[in-house]
């Protein structure tokens, strides 16, 4: 087994087993359904999800689909979550539907990108490979996971009276799914332009952040764990980890870094460009610097 495929298979088996933990933790204090929590059936979906949507996505060698199935992954789950608790709460379908109004306009975002632009590039040698595609299903079982634990561990637990934290949460929410669904308006209407081809964006809230659509995903994110904090308990505090995943995912791994990369081998050396880094702060919404 080469190198690659031997880190794909790590990658694979961690994913696997950091999403057990992140269930056992959440399901703790939980609603029971058929002798298991609820929280179980919830996470092993997620995966499940993945695995069956990958085999047609491996055969035809097409990512046309993966960020659609992604969204009908947290739409999905979530669901049924919050269908079957019979003592679900008005935080709890709050909670609900945040996350499901969320998973619709970024799954359909995405998709609709991706058929227009024919491709993703991440995806453009490693769908050759099957245990290195079949990695990338897996993280994104673990991203469901990851993101949707604080939310579901609240939705399948006791019932807690709204309170400050609820209307904090939510408020944060409101807040930052504005931001993150604005910033995607805007770039999509700069990029509709065929005036605009090959240049990058300096207006709207991308005049204040370099990425105003990952601030505002880490903000709703926030949100969803500070409504769900009173409700848990115990190891329930563990799925906390929710919005800090989302956090690193998006500044250290997959979005920033390859974000600025692709735009530094674009554009770097550019007076424009390098005046609007030197202005414009990465991720916080931020005035311009003078």
């Amino acid at each position: 087994m080469n190198k690659n495929n031997l880190q794909a298979l790590i990658a694979i088996t961690l994913s696997f087993v950091i999403g057990a933990g992140l269930a056992w933790a959440g399901a703790q204090h939980g609603l029971i359904m058929n002798g298991y929590p609820v929280m179980y059936w919830c996470v092993a979906a997620a995966f499940a999800i993945q695995f069956v949507m990958f085999i047609p996505a491996f055969i035809f060698k097409t990512e046309k689909f993966y960020d659609l199935t992604g969204g009908l992954t947290y739409l999905s789950i979530t669901l049924f979550a919050i269908s079957v608790n019979p003592h679900s709460d008005l935080r709890s379908k709050l909670i609900a539907t945040f996350i499901c109004v969320w998973a619709i306009r970024l799954a359909s975002f995405l998709f609709l990108r991706i058929l227009r632009a024919g491709e993703d590039s991440r995806f453009a040698r490693i769908k050759q490979q099957f245990l290195r595609f079949l990695m990338a299903w897996a993280l994104q079982g673990l991203w469901v996971t990851f993101s949707l634990a604080a939310g579901l561990a609240a939705i399948t637990s006791r019932p807690v009276a709204m309170d400050i934290f609820a209307y904090a949460g939510a408020a944060l929410w409101l807040v930052g799914f504005s931001i993150e669904s604005l910033a995607d308006y805007q770039k999509g209407r700069f990029r509709a332009n065929p005036e605009n081809k090959g240049r990058f964006i300096t207006t709207g809230l991308w005049s204040w952040s370099r990425h105003p659509n990952y601030f505002g995903e880490i903000v709703l994110w926030l949100g969803i764990a500070v409504m769900a904090f009173p409700v848990l308990q115990g190891w329930q505090y563990a799925t906390l980890v929710s919005p800090v995943f989302v956090t690193i995912l998006l500044t250290r791994i997959s979005g920033i870094p390859l974000l600025e990369e692709a735009a530094d081998k674009k554009w770097g050396g550019k007076a424009d460009y390098e005046e609007y880094k030197r202005r414009t702060a990465k991720l916080l919404l931020l005035p311009p610097r003078v």
